[in-house]
């Protein structure tokens, strides 16, 4: 079981050398434009709701 279980960690290590990853600055950008999407898209979504909440009001009242 312990064997097993080293086995497993020297895998995990070379796996992780073998990972291509980000720079520092392709690590912002990327931040950056996922928080741009998510704040375009609740903006967006915050829009509909405002409009089908003034459109019920008329229907309802």
């Amino acid at each position: 079981m312990w064997n097993r279980f080293v086995n497993y960690l020297r895998d995990v290590k070379i796996e992780l050398k073998k990972v291509n990853w980000p720079s520092r600055s392709e690590t912002l950008r990327y931040t950056f434009i996922v928080v741009g999407i998510s704040l375009a898209t609740a903006l967006f979504l915050g829009a509909l709701d405002f409009v089908f909440i003034r459109v019920l009001n008329k229907f309802i009242l």
